[in-house]
């Protein structure tokens, strides 16, 4: 992967990455990589992250004894503990 560093940032810029890093509990890298992208237009909305995820939920192979089980039974028996 490609390494990009960045001297001379303005330390009030710094900050605010890093405290929104740790609000959404990601290093600041990560954070940095996620504004990058949204300035450039490549992040994707929640909807369509989401569409995305159940896409390949759906493309997952389920065991038929996975489907037979009841869910509902085990919620209640968790309930009752």
């Amino acid at each position: 992967m490609p390494l990009l560093q960045v001297r001379d940032v303005p330390q009030d810029i710094y900050d605010e990455i890093s405290l929104e890093a740790k609000r959404q509990y990601r290093t600041i890298a990560q954070q940095t990589i996620v504004l990058i992208k949204k300035g450039l237009g490549h992040e994707l909305s929640n909807l369509e992250r989401r569409k995305l995820l159940l896409e390949e939920i759906s493309k997952m192979h389920v065991p038929e004894a996975a489907k037979k089980v009841d869910r509902v039974k085990w919620i209640r028996e968790d309930r009752e503990r």
